[in-house]
């Protein structure tokens, strides 16, 4: 287990504190154009781990300085995407490799035994929305592939996936970490804020709820909040969190909402009235981390750190209510869609189907994405309450066909989506074009454990569930008894993978013998 991940879990450490609002610190030093390296580089805080690291240095040092145990690397725009806007993507490792090293040697500094300093590794979303399609999920992938690998290379303890706006563009992070961590055979733990606006969602639309269902799949330690807002504007996601997410709670908000003094953005919450609010959170929602967001200085974190003397553990509300409360389901980028329904089954709603429909098969192959969407949306308007998608048909590029339709499905159609094909390669498109959590279907042992295994590669990198047909090597099971070895067979992988039982969905196809069955 890494040395943060044990601080996480220490009864006599009730809270941990976050530094504060790096970009306001930059702010006020009033940096020059040569403290950035140049006219061209003037405002990339980034580049300043290159060209002024002394500047990153200090800003550290007076958050270590205020009492905080975690402070961000300088790297929340270290990707290559946004980098390449000031054209030095090609320093996006280095970047973040220097930026880990100095944050790493600042926080040694001010460690001890009892009492030790981390460093998180800040990865925030680009300046580029994949639902939208600004950028493709390979290209997101790989550039946060590099500004990880030269994190975990400089030493930082935890990579805190930021600021998140996009759910796909979660997914994408993860994915990034989950390949790079693998590849350098290291545990590091991973932390996603998500960010929501005073609307009440993420950029995207995403309420907190689906949020939540599309990240409680993936292998992650902490889930919180952080920017756009205060600490009162966070207060109902934050309750939400604490009654239904299995994830340790943070909250790093702003110093309140934003207000335009002299074309500046002003910032007016005060360091008692952030503690005194945090504080709440740590008693009635058990929040764990906390710290500040924009606006935030070190007299801001100082009062948080003040805070660890003041807390009572016994006072604090445990919920312990995650395993009670979470509720398996599905998730467009826009709802939450439990698997049991209350007053029904859920129903799939299968006409967007090319292997069972002549309208779709025509449809497709006059591209009418338009006249496919209708039939979505016409599902939509009869409760379906997900929406099977379906483009296999010969002699049509698959793969090319479902990133089409999903990527215009999902921003059309409030429905979760299950992605149907034979074929893994054209479920992975798909799902690298959905930001929700969608449900594979389907995967069985025909071909033996490699397909079947393929596609639960794509259920655990992609967080969905997963529909499972009782198929062996041997052909369609003909009875009970050989379905439920199937199935028998087929819990066992999925467990061995870490994907939880209510994830699965068995088809068992038919029902031969049935007076066997029913004598069973």
């Amino acid at each position: 287990m890494s040395l943060f991940r044990e601080h996480l879990k220490r009864d006599d450490k009730p809270i941990i504190i976050f530094d504060g609002g790096t970009g306001t610190s930059f702010q006020n030093m009033n940096l020059t154009s040569s403290d950035f390296g140049g006219e061209d580089l003037e405002g990339c805080n980034e580049n300043l781990v290159l060209s002024s690291p002394a500047s990153v240095e200090e800003v550290h040092n007076t958050f270590l300085e205020a009492g905080c145990d975690i402070i961000e690397t300088n790297t929340f725009g270290a990707s290559s995407i946004v980098l390449d806007e000031y054209n030095i993507s090609d320093k996006a490792y280095e970047i973040n490799y220097k930026a880990s090293i100095i944050a790493k040697r600042c926080a040694n500094k001010y460690s001890s035994t009892d009492n030790p300093k981390f460093v998180a590794g800040s990865i925030g979303p680009t300046t580029k929305l994949p639902t939208l399609g600004h950028i493709s999920f390979d290209d997101l992938k790989n550039s946060y592939k590099d500004q990880i690998s030269g994190l975990i290379d400089g030493g930082c303890d935890l990579l805190l996936i930021e600021t998140c706006q996009d759910v796909l563009q979660i997914k994408s992070a993860l994915l990034a970490a989950k390949e790079i961590l693998i590849k350098k055979n290291v545990d590091i733990p991973i932390m996603v804020s998500i960010t929501m606006e005073t609307t009440g969602t993420m950029l995207v639309g995403s309420d907190i709820a689906s949020a939540l269902t599309i990240l409680e799949p993936f292998n992650i330690d902490i889930l919180g909040l952080n920017c756009a807002t205060g600490p009162v504007e966070m207060k109902e996601h934050i309750k939400y969190f604490s009654e239904n997410s299995p994830f340790a709670i943070s909250c790093i908000p702003n110093a309140g909402l934003p207000e335009n003094v002299g074309g500046v953005a002003h910032y007016k919450l005060t360091p008692i009235e952030l503690k005194m609010q945090l504080m709440n959170f740590i008693y009635d929602y058990d929040v764990q981390l906390i710290g500040g967001c924009c606006g935030t200085t070190p007299e801001h974190i100082k009062y948080l750190s003040s805070m660890v003397s003041d807390i009572k553990k016994d006072e604090i509300k445990k919920t312990n209510s995650i395993s009670r409360n979470f509720i398996p389901s599905s998730s467009s980028i826009y709802n939450s869609v439990p698997y049991e329904q209350d007053n029904s089954i859920l129903i799939v709603g299968e006409r967007l189907n090319a292997s069972g429909s002549k309208k779709v098969r025509e449809l497709l192959n006059i591209e009418d994405w338009d006249g496919l969407v209708a039939i979505a949306k016409q599902q939509q308007k009869e409760n379906a309450h997900v929406l099977d998608v379906n483009v296999d048909f010969v002699g049509r590029n698959g793969v090319s066909d479902m990133k089409e339709i999903t990527s215009r499905l999902v921003t059309n159609i409030n429905l979760p989506l299950m992605i149907d094909s034979t074929d893994a390669d054209k479920m992975e498109s798909g799902l690298k074009a959905v930001g929700g959590k969608c449900i594979l279907n389907s995967t069985n042992y025909e071909d033996g454990d490699e397909r079947f295994n393929s596609v639960l590669n794509l259920a655990v990198n992609y967080g969905s569930g997963l529909v499972i047909g009782t198929i062996d090597e041997d052909g369609m099971a003909r009875d009970s008894e050989k379905k439920f070895i199937i199935a028998k067979r087929a819990i066992n992988d999925t467990r061995n993978q870490g994907i939880e039982d209510y994830e699965i969905f068995f088809d068992p196809l038919s029902i031969a013998n049935i007076d066997r069955y029913r004598r069973r």
